[in-house]
């Protein structure tokens, strides 16, 4: 029985990155956007990060503006705007690169529900590249790698990733939700249930 109760603890461990990332060092300077990153976006399927509207929509995602991971656009993220998953991740996360290419394939196979990706409390902007040309990434990238949207209001701590945030068409919140899609079917699924499209 003991056994049995030592696997159980140990499930959420396999889902998803736990409390234990790395800290972003303030006495480092870190750009997403140097060259050398701005060529390896350019040369990629990634595109440039999207568009956002002004005005505030009540239950809408912190009004912090990140950086495009790779260079491009600024986001303010209380512009998002739905159906679209956000999705938080980063390099070091090993249920994130195990989801990824599932992320990937369902933003290709469907455009009723866009994807964004936010490269979280990531020190190391060249391998999350990298990580995301690897699994084909087509949907744009931003970067917090300070971590200024974690506690930020109305979104929780980010203490496991990957974290999906579920938009809905107005760019309110409708679900968040820690856990590691296996494939681009449950990625589908999960955007039906939360946002009433799924591609």
């Amino acid at each position: 029985m003991r056994h049995v109760l030592a696997a159980t603890a140990m499930l959420p461990l396999l889902v998803a990155c736990g409390a234990h990332h790395p800290t972003y060092d303030g006495d480092k300077t870190l750009t997403v956007a140097a060259p050398d990153l701005a060529a390896k976006k350019a040369h990629s399927d990634i595109p440039n990060c999207p568009t956002t509207t002004a005005g505030a929509v009540a239950g809408a995602m912190p009004s912090i503006t990140v950086p495009c991971l790779g260079g491009g656009r600024p986001v303010d993220m209380a512009g998002l705007r739905g159906p679209m998953i956000v999705n938080f991740w980063a390099s070091w996360c090993g249920s994130c690169r195990d989801e990824m290419p599932a992320l990937a394939s369902y933003a290709k196979s469907q455009s009723a529900v866009r994807v964004l990706g936010v490269d979280f409390l990531d020190t190391q902007p060249g391998a999350a590249l990298d990580l995301a040309v690897r699994s084909s990434v087509a949907y744009p990238l931003v970067a917090d790698p300070k971590g200024a949207l974690d506690h930020a209001s109305p979104l929780p701590h980010i203490s496991a990733m990957p974290m999906t945030v579920f938009l809905a068409a107005n760019g309110s919140i409708a679900h968040v939700e820690a856990k590691a899609y296996t494939s681009p079917e449950d990625v589908a699924a999960a955007a039906r249930k939360y946002l009433g499209v799924g591609g």
